[in-house]
């Protein structure tokens, strides 16, 4: 039995994601929902990347004190200096370092020798021991490296104090039984390896990444660089629940196992998901909607007879419920706080009694509310950015031989405003009417409608991402109504635009390894 150490890089590598801006308090509840999962370890952010980034990472090592906080760094001393005045007050910081070692790198990018980088990587691992013995080291680019040359660079930057090396598989390229090869080779040839924790950083461009990744431990890592969906640059990153599954399910051939509470993986997804405004796709392994659904004849009379005839976890495992207890008019406000408790939500009394209201608010447009409904209700009352947008009153009118048209009120500022126009369709309708409202010019790049649960009174969730003013967001909303989910999406998009615009030095896109 080897422990594999789970390194979250959620806030960092996948806060890279196009479109994905995460405020302040919204990186904080995804941080504390990491804490809770059981996670060794989260990447914060890029701290010299902006003042926004910087005093992110500060806050989280402020106030996380179960976990090890990690800030990267490029490998010069700026960098670091500004890392660890950014996680100094954490517990047990770690200082994450980098440099590229492939010679494409080396030559088109940093256009420097072999010498020169292993030199650089030294100095700034010895640099950076002058204020914390724990030291990430990680190779850029590692899995087109050399690995003779790799083995010489990660003996001289344990030599220097690193604690744990890093071999990213930066751009997606390895394929799995070459990236055991690679794995093997350096765990073989690198004379002080044993001093050091190897750790493995896989991106997703062939949807590989948990496959290089199991490959990698079975040949010696043990630590794991992941991120909550798989979000992340491109393709994303390894799904640290996948992984995790994984590791559980299969421990006859994978006898490792991790810290992380794997019952609150679904309520962790859930808030990711939700804050981030990237839906998970259905088919999505472990955490999709249709992960333990059966639609087959054959696999629902299995299933009724013994679940594991088609289904290799238990629901229950990963925090999704086999009898739910039913909500509905008649359910009190203890019923609903029991039942969000058990999604994973801790929320202050004043924050229950909103989401209380709402539900019942729900409960006089269908007559049973899912704990799905109760997710959706906490993402659009407690967990909605700051609003300089917000809708007031929806009426749209359309039909066949009818010219639709919307009329929408939204408060701009807390001031309400009116209008009405026509459309090609009744959402085209009520999204030209926010435009004129709030005098923008967005250009959809992606609408997507999903139903939240079944049947057809059910909640419909909207995913929208849409460019204006160079900016690329992601926005969504939910409701019984398709339409005014669709402008509760809309509105979220240009929320997070005037946000952007408010915080330029935010840091939105930052270094990759």
């Amino acid at each position: 039995m080897k422990n594999i150490i789970i390194f979250d890089t959620t806030l960092r590598d996948g806060e890279q994601s196009p479109g994905v801006s995460l405020n302040m308090e919204e990186k904080l509840r995804i941080g504390r929902a990491l804490e809770k999962l059981g996670v060794d370890v989260i990447e914060a952010g890029f701290p010299v990347a902006s003042p926004g980034d910087f005093e992110g990472v500060k806050r989280l090592s402020q106030e996380l004190r179960g976990l090890q906080v990690a800030a990267l760094a490029r490998a010069n001393k700026k960098d670091i200096d500004t890392a660890w005045e950014a996680i100094k007050d954490g517990a047990n910081p770690r200082i994450h370092t980098f440099i590229a070692t492939s010679d494409i790198h080396l030559r088109a990018k940093l256009r420097k020798s072999r010498e020169e980088v292993l030199e650089i990587a030294r100095d700034a691992v010895k640099y950076a021991s002058k204020y914390t013995s724990n030291i990430e080291f990680s190779a850029e680019d590692a899995s087109r490296s050399d690995l003779d040359y790799l083995c010489k660079v990660f003996e001289a930057v344990i030599d220097a104090g690193a604690t744990t090396i890093n071999f990213p598989d930066t751009v997606g390229y390895a394929i799995p039984w070459d990236f055991a090869r690679m794995i093997k080779y350096v765990v073989e040839n690198t004379p002080n390896i044993h001093k050091a924790v190897l750790s493995v950083h896989c991106h997703n461009d062939l949807g590989l990444a948990t496959a290089n990744v199991l490959s990698a431990i079975a040949n010696g890592a043990r630590q794991v660089e992941c991120t909550v969906n798989g979000i992340g640059e491109r393709a994303g990153n390894t799904a640290m629940e996948e992984v995790v599954m994984a590791i559980r399910t299969r421990h006859d051939l994978l006898p490792y196992y991790t810290n992380i509470n794997t019952k609150h993986i679904t309520a962790t997804s859930r808030l990711v998901s939700q804050l981030t405004g990237m839906p998970v796709q259905p088919n999505k392994a472990i955490v999709g909607a249709n992960a333990f659904a059966h639609e087959s004849g054959i696999h629902q009379d299995g299933v009724l007879k013994d679940r594991q005839t088609y289904e290799i976890m238990n629901p229950e495992d990963v925090g999704l419920e086999s009898g739910e207890l039913v909500l509905g008019k008649h359910s009190g406000r203890h019923a609903i706080k029991a039942k969000l408790e058990e999604l994973g939500y801790e929320l202050k009394s004043e924050e229950i009694d909103k989401v209380f209201e709402k539900f019942k608010a729900q409960c006089d447009k269908k007559k049973e509310v899912f704990p799905e409904d109760l997710a959706a209700i906490v993402a659009e009352e407690i967990w909605r950015i700051p609003d300089k947008f917000s809708l007031s009153y929806l009426h749209v009118a359309g039909g066949s031989g009818i010219r639709p048209t919307a009329t929408v009120a939204i408060k701009i500022d807390g001031v309400e405003y009116a209008t009405a126009e026509m459309g090609t369709g009744p959402i085209d309708a009520a999204f030209r009417a926010v435009s004129s409202l709030t005098k923008t010019k967005s250009r959809l790049l992606r609408f997507q409608v999903s139903s939240i649960t079944g049947g057809t009174d059910a909640l419909g969730e909207v995913s929208i991402r849409l460019e204006e003013d160079g900016y690329i967001v992601t926005g969504q909303g939910a409701d019984p109504d398709i339409i005014t989910a669709s402008v509760k999406a809309y509105l979220n998009a240009l929320n997070r635009v005037e946000r952007m615009k408010a915080n330029p030095n935010s840091g939105q896109k930052r270094a990759v390894i």
